[in-house]
């Protein structure tokens, strides 16, 4: 359902000459069939070479997988993996493409937009508009359907270098990739202490002295307050939102009049950052906040310690029971109360692609446009049916042929995904549900709460969007955001700690200028309006 990857590539194409990827000096590609006319399944099977990335909790040989394995069965083509664990991959990645030893394709290829248009430039990968146009039906239906998306996929100079996963699930402010990082209150220790749900900033502070002070987890192992700092869904960003335009992950935001704004340089950011200084020095903040990894954050949480905590779903940390509740927006110290929208969308533009050592485009194409058919994009991004080993995720209703989702029994839901979902290029409309699929549970139940409890404060219509810049300007934002952003979220986290953003505000925003704030705010303004000006 989400997850935001950022991958660099940190090596020039071609820069280094060592076998990446190879194995005992074997192709990394698969040979030439020499096949035309594909149709599935093949009479005789075939095998093709593919890159790609899971979880650890998932097999390491993704073939081992249930949907991969009735993929091969359907379609007569093994695929012949190299698979790297998610915090390894972008390195493995990189040193097969500089090395020259491309496999057929990535999938799961964590791509920005700027490596693309680097590895389009350098012919590594190649365009495949007319794959989709001469191969892929299923993929070519979904682009009808939904134009928008053909759009975002195309790059400035007219070609469509990479495959996207698509994940509708609302949309406008309903959508539920609009707040990444729910606050969840601890509602149990209220009850216990007597208290009402916070409404302001003020508030929130008396709560979390009482947590403090009556300990409710024993032993003094109350944390009134945790999150992992600069951490996307896990960071405490939703509470800017009390003092102005708000954060999200990528400190963008876009006003009522459609400008592009860097939340980080806003005067209700000081303010924030401020009130978070005063919470810190009256200890109602986990000291590990801004240093614990993912792991820590959820022992803790498992141990209900927690009085608020950040996620983007509590059953992944606390549980599904009614221990936590979502809080809504706090009206700030100056009567501001807003929840800051993310630039997040289920879209990922370089999900897969294709590299120009590929001698078997007809058939490649072909098999991915088998990952785009509705039923088939269910199975990809959730798991599957079926599977007597492990847990399901569905059931196939075989007199209408639907996909419905089983109760997740307790299971973490991120868990079961990652264990049987092959992540990749896909395609999921909301038409679908009620036909194709239903719901997951935790996304209406999440779905129910955005639109109750985040959407009545939301004040932004319009979200940056996923805008394809040309490669000149990719590249320059690339190059400024490699010291902007860093700089921005070592601040955060020091002004929190040592609470000087007040003097040093002014020498702050100076240094913001050095970086490049200014040619990166033009930059976006433009490709903001010109991706208006083509919907």
């Amino acid at each position: 359902m989400k997850k935001v990857f950022k991958a660099v590539l940190p090596l020039a194409i071609g820069a280094l000459a060592i076998a990446g990827c190879s194995n005992n000096n074997q192709s990394a590609s698969s040979e030439d069939y020499e096949l035309s006319d594909v149709s599935f399944p093949l009479e005789e099977p075939v095998t093709l070479k593919f890159m790609t990335q899971s979880s650890p909790l998932a097999p390491a040989d993704p073939n081992e997988k249930l949907i991969f394995e009735r993929l091969e069965d359907q379609t007569g083509v093994q695929i012949e993996w190299k698979n790297y664990t998610t915090d390894s991959f972008a390195e493995k990645r990189n040193l097969a493409i500089a090395s020259g030893e491309h496999p057929d394709a990535i999938l799961n290829a964590a791509l920005n937009d700027n490596e693309l248009l680097k590895l389009a430039k350098d012919e590594t990968i190649i365009p495949v508009e007319d794959l989709i146009e001469k191969y892929m039906p299923n993929l070519q239906e979904v682009l009808e359907k939904a134009p928008e998306y053909k759009t975002m996929i195309t790059a400035p100079d007219g070609h469509i270098y990479s495959f996207p996963w698509i994940e509708e699930l609302g949309s406008g402010k309903e959508s539920i990739h609009s707040v990444d990082a729910f606050p969840w209150i601890n509602v149990e220790w209220l009850n216990e202490l007597g208290l009402e749900m916070p409404t302001t900033t003020d508030e929130l502070k008396d709560v979390l002295v009482a947590f403090k002070e009556n300990d409710p987890a024993g032993d003094g192992k109350t944390i009134p307050m945790s999150f992992i700092i600069n951490g996307g869904g896990e960071d405490l960003s939703f509470l800017f939102g009390s003092f102005g335009l708000g954060d999200n992950w990528d400190h963008t935001v876009v006003t009522n009049d459609g400008e592009v704004v860097l939340t980080a340089a806003d005067e209700g950011y000081k303010e924030a950052i401020m009130f978070f200084n005063e919470l810190y020095e009256e200890e109602l903040m986990d000291v590990e906040a801004f240093e614990q990894d993912w792991n820590t954050y959820l022992s803790k949480g498992r141990e209900d310690r927690y009085g608020l905590y950040f996620t983007w779903d509590k059953g992944n940390i606390t549980g599904m029971n009614d221990k936590y509740d979502l809080m809504p927006a706090l009206v700030g110290p100056d009567g501001q109360k807003n929840v800051a929208r993310t630039n997040g969308m289920g879209f990922d533009r370089g999900r897969m692609v294709i590299t120009s050592a590929n001698q078997n485009l007809e058939l490649t194409a072909k098999w991915i446009d088998q990952l785009y058919d509705p039923l088939q994009s269910v199975q990809d991004n959730w798991g599957t049916y079926g599977d007597e080993n492990k847990q399901n995720i569905f059931e196939l209703d075989e007199s209408t042929n639907m996909l419905k989702h089983l109760p997740l029994e307790g299971t973490a839901p991120v868990e079961l995904r990652e264990q049987t979902s092959i992540g990749g290029p896909l395609a999921i409309l909301d038409e679908y549900y009620g036909t194709v699929t239903t719901k997951p549970d935790d996304a209406a139940w999440r779905l129910d709460l955005m639109k109750e409890v985040m959407v009545p404060d939301m004040k932004a219509d319009n979200i940056f969007p996923r805008v394809f810049l040309s490669v000149e300007d990719s590249e320059r934002i690339s190059t400024i955001e490699a010291d902007l952003i860093p700089y921005i979220e070592r601040k955060r986290a020091e002004w929190i700690t040592n609470g000087k953003v007040e003097e040093e505000w002014a020498d702050y925003l100076e240094e913001l200028e050095r970086l490049g704030l200014s040619e990166w705010l033009k930059i976006k303004q433009t490709g903001y309006d010109q991706h208006m000006e083509g919907l």
